[in-house]
């Protein structure tokens, strides 16, 4: 194990948000992340977390995120607790205060995917343990740094690069600014009108983007985003919890669907993403998420590796 180094100074923080690290740092869980995969592609036991306990709350439910953090500790030779929001009331009948120092006193850290941003950061206030943000209405940043290394892997690196983002200015979008503007690459996001980024979250971003050169901007012309790009990134139009504003969210982002004619504006070895799940027809059309330029289905596996190296360097 020893040609995995892990970085003391990630030892006990939590994982909320890429503008909590360095970018140096940032590189150093891609850098572990690039050797755990490795490690799993050759079927090479790894237990960096050899009798660690994860506890992993959903009051969201997931596909991804619950496999890939639970076969990720499992991997890395501990064991994952899955807790629904029947099993955990955060918040409700008991603290959230209350509910982070006891589980401080049993587990070594806690994943949590939930609605409110303020849940997590309450969590991690008097958690003694690292508390690692799977996502949340806010933030999405596993994700985000799943899709960074997908990137890195296809393009060999990121700063300098120009990604568009084609949908509502969600989670998602909001953890791609601020890890764009981290790591120096340009992000623009096309949304209609009354669906952009939060502001704060921007003003936040362009803090970093000062420092990177990157460029961020926001546009209402999915055509004017793409033009150019080396990364094409969408997500559904109605995120979980929005159900309610789906026909409504279907009519304001007509022509925002990334079809084979939008990506031709994008540079021609563009590679092209989504965080799944998908509506396929609605914002990727079949053509385009199953052609030669998707990177989807490699942007979802590496969600598990690059959870992994987060969960190594914070947990060991």
């Amino acid at each position: 194990m020893s040609e995995i180094q892990l970085y003391p100074s990630f030892r006990g923080r939590d994982f909320i948000s890429i503008k909590d690290f360095t970018l140096e740092e940032v590189n150093q869980v891609f850098e572990v992340t690039q050797k755990l995969k490795e490690k799993q592609q050759r079927r090479e036991p790894h237990p960096l977390l050899a009798g660690k306990t994860l506890g992993m709350i959903f009051t969201k439910s997931s596909t991804r995120t619950r496999v890939s953090f639970e076969v990720g500790i499992y991997q890395l030779g501990g064991y994952g607790l899955f807790l629904s929001a029947n099993d955990i009331q955060l918040g409700r009948g008991e603290t959230i205060k209350d509910t982070s120092l006891v589980l401080s006193r049993y587990l070594d850290g806690i994943m949590i995917r939930t609605f409110a941003h303020q849940d997590v950061l309450d969590l991690a206030e008097y958690a003694t343990i690292p508390v690692i943000n799977g996502l949340t209405d806010l933030l999405h940043p596993c994700q985000v740094m799943g899709d960074f290394f997908t990137v890195l892997e296809k393009k060999g690196r990121l700063q300098g690069l120009k990604l568009a983002f084609i949908g509502d200015g969600n989670n998602v979008a909001h953890s791609l600014l601020i890890g764009g503007a981290k790591v120096g690459m340009d992000i623009t996001i096309a949304c209609p009108v009354g669906y952009e980024p939060d502001p704060e979250i921007l003003k936040i971003a362009n803090q970093d983007a000062a420092q990177s050169g990157a460029r961020l901007n926001i546009v209402h012309d999915p055509r004017q985003a793409m033009e150019g790009v080396d990364v094409v990134y969408t997500d559904v139009w109605a995120s979980m919890g929005q159900e309610s504003e789906k026909e409504k969210r279907q009519q304001a982002f007509k022509g925002y669907c990334v079809d084979a004619q939008l990506l031709k504006l994008a540079n021609p070895e563009a590679i092209v993403l989504h965080c799944l799940p998908a509506h396929r027809g609605e914002e990727i059309t079949d053509e385009v998420m199953d052609g030669p330029q998707s990177a989807v289905f490699d942007e979802a596996e590496n969600r598990l590796h690059v959870q992994k190296a987060i969960m190594a360097l914070v947990m060991a």
